[in-house]
């Protein structure tokens, strides 16, 4: 297969790593918007900015510039394009992929801020007709670009789009499992970056495991009565792209919602802990988002409540925890 992946942060140029490495001996090319960048990469066999100290396939090709899909369709036609960016830049490029043949794929996860649009829905708007989807799960970059095993999912409603990411990508240290609940994965992947602020600030504020599995446990239930109202299957959060990815990143160290968290128990202020981080947090900029869509719904998620408040102002952090305990008593349900 012939690859194009667009965008060169962490899980961008992780994933390019791993399909260099598949054994069907794909051919790469990760495209870096910065030209300096590109230049580093190229030079120094790495990409230091985002994954130091990590060597580049040699077969990699990266390159920058002007994106040009129907140039590289008609020189060397790409079997599978990989979007790579953030949420915010999906539209863009989408709209750039609009006419392409081959199957498209994002990487990314959470909601757009100004429309309040899953990934998928942003595709529909901008391009109804493409073949598209999502490759999601509990994944951290760094662990990829390492080789260590993972397993991701393939969403999308289309069979042929599921079979080119497997494809892609399914290979010695990554399993790819297929779905067509692209709804539910999606939800998995944009509400689990919240949940894991809570888990964050539950752990900096040292309130113990026992408060950690209940704000998982129910954060989860959170997640799927979302879901279940968007429309998604209910076994979805059950698997990879719900449960797997929230504990992970809940409670994994590497995650930077979680440190996002962990700085706001440690009394940094929102744009002091973002700052810190270096890279993108995108449960900061979904948060209010999936907030606003479960409001429209009418579905209850007071976690999600609290962090929106926390992330806010309205609430400091031990006040936000007091607001969750102080709830009335009720039975346990999704």
């Amino acid at each position: 297969m012939h690859i194009a992946v667009i965008g060169a942060g962490a899980w961008g140029t992780a994933m390019a790593m791993a399909a260099c490495r598949h054994p069907a001996g794909h051919r790469v090319r990760l495209h870096v918007r910065d030209a300096a960048q590109a230049q580093a990469m190229t030079e120094q066999g790495q990409n230091h900015r985002y994954l130091p100290g990590i060597d580049l396939p040699v077969s990699l090709a990266v390159v920058s510039g002007a994106l040009e899909p129907e140039q590289w369709q008609q020189t060397e036609p790409v079997d599978l394009w990989v979007v790579a960016t953030p949420v915010s830049g999906l539209r863009a490029c989408l709209q750039l992929l609009q006419s392409v043949p081959a199957p498209v794929a994002w990487l990314c996860k959470g909601f757009e801020s100004d429309t309040g649009l899953m990934p998928h829905e942003v595709q529909v708007a901008v391009a109804p007709a493409m073949q598209a989807g999502a490759l999601s799960g509990p994944s951290f970059a760094l662990e990829v670009a390492l080789e260590r095993p993972t397993a991701l999912v393939a969403a999308s409603a289309h069979a042929a789009v599921r079979e080119a990411m497997v494809q892609a990508f399914h290979g010695p240290a990554l399993r790819v499992y297929a779905n067509d609940d692209i709804v539910g994965v999606e939800v998995g992947g944009a509400v689990k970056n919240v949940l894991a602020i809570a888990t964050g600030l539950c752990d900096g504020l040292d309130l113990g495991l026992n408060a950690r599995a209940a704000l998982v446990t129910r954060g989860l239930a959170e997640m799927s009565r979302l879901g279940l109202a968007l429309g998604a299957k209910a076994e979805t959060f059950m698997g990879l792209s719900g449960l797997g990815d929230l504990v992970l990143t809940a409670t994994g160290d590497l995650s930077r919602n979680r440190k996002v968290g962990l700085l706001l128990a440690q009394g940094m202020s929102l744009a002091q802990a973002v700052a810190s981080l270096g890279h993108v947090a995108e449960g900061v900029y979904s948060a209010r988002t999936v907030w606003q869509r479960a409001q429209s719904l009418a579905v209850d998620m007071p976690i999600t409540e609290a962090v929106v408040a926390l992330l806010d102002g309205r609430l400091h952090a031990r006040a936000a925890v007091q607001a969750l305990m102080g709830r009335e008593p009720r039975v346990e349900a999704v």
